[in-house]
């Protein structure tokens, strides 16, 4: 099934996932509404950055997902959503997470409403990893129990379950995308990716970092990106939650040493204590089944194993380095 090129909006489309993904479907010829975060600086975040052909050929709308008028308003139109506008920041979640319930939870609440509202024909919801907490086995399946150990994980279930709710109650049309740990180019330094990069490459040799035993599962951003328009094409995928893994784990430490090598960095390593989550919110371990994502849509990741994420992140620390990328970002200080 393909989609139709009526209008296709994407909800958080200035971030760092959404605006690969915005890029990737007008590159593919589908008409597409960017719906960003309004500001008084009209930035469109990342999408201020894409080539000019990309944005002469993007609607913007600016609003806020927590705007149940501005969002009806969006997606007016519209017969497919991708809505992946989320506050993700975990340490944040933990001294503001009232606004992580109106933006995660009510935003999403007001886009499957709206969907029901309007008739839209198809609503790709994303999910994340984090769900699932520590895991309790290995390679996780979409049917781990789901532990929310911070009030970020617990907002993202909460949306998980409003959304399939509305899919089970008046068959409002929805699929949700459980990514892994995605990584890549324009990612926030909140992640550990890009704060390793962007430390070694604004010159310091001594890395601030927080724990370095959990493990992940980390997908390269344009796998990811796939993820979600298979999910999006398949007839199969409606009313499934679908893993977006690489099925492979690696520890943060081990992953300090890839990145190190890489960047050709000799470098210590510092424990920051305002980087450790508190015991029992830390995710220990992160490691994806992706079958259901190959049976279901046909999507496999094409930068999976060990090579694939040295091949990921090598084209993720060629973009860091490069000065008008890094000046975005500030290498000195912690990012929540």
């Amino acid at each position: 099934m393909m989609l139709t090129m009526k209008k296709v909006l994407v909800t958080g489309a200035d971030g760092f996932i959404g605006s690969h993904l915005t890029e990737a479907l007008v590159k593919r010829g589908y008409n597409v509404r960017a719906f960003v975060l309004y500001n008084s600086f009209n930035s469109w975040g990342w999408l201020d950055y894409s080539d000019p052909e990309i944005k002469k050929n993007v609607e913007i709308f600016a609003g806020d997902v927590r705007d149940p008028h501005g969002v009806r308003q969006a997606m007016k139109g519209c017969d497919t959503v991708f809505h992946l506008a989320a506050l993700i920041s975990i340490p944040y979640s933990y001294h503001s997470p009232d606004t992580y319930i109106d933006t995660n939870v009510k935003g999403t609440l007001n886009i499957v409403q709206a969907a029901r509202e309007l008739g839209i024909a198809r609503v790709i919801h994303t999910s994340t990893s984090e769900v699932y907490g520590t895991a309790r086995f290995v390679p996780i399946t979409e049917e781990h129990p789901l532990q929310g150990q911070s009030p970020y994980s617990a907002s993202k279930i909460g949306a998980d379950h409003i959304a399939m709710s509305f899919y089970h109650a008046f068959n409002t049309p929805v699929s949700i995308v459980r990514p892994f740990n995605t990584y890549g180019q324009r990612q926030s330094a909140r992640a550990i990716i890009p704060t390793i990069i962007t430390q070694i490459a604004s010159g310091r040799r001594t890395i601030k970092l927080g724990s370095l035993s959990p493990t992940r599962d980390f997908n390269y951003v344009a796998d990811t990106v796939e993820g979600f328009i298979a999910v999006a094409e398949s007839a199969q995928a409606l009313g499934e939650v679908i893993n977006i893994g690489s099925n492979y784990e690696v520890s943060i430490g081990d992953t300090v040493k890839i990145i190190a090598e890489i960047m050709d960095a000799n470098i210590e390593i510092e424990c920051d204590s305002q980087r450790i989550r508190p015991d029992k919110s830390e995710v220990e371990r992160l490691w994806a089944d992706n079958c259901k994502a190959g049976k279901l849509t046909g999507w496999t990741p094409t930068y999976a194993g060990l090579d694939g994420l040295r091949r990921g992140l090598k084209e993720t620390v060629a973009w860091f380095v490069d000065v008008d990328h890094l000046k975005h970002y500030k290498p000195g200080e912690y990012n929540i």
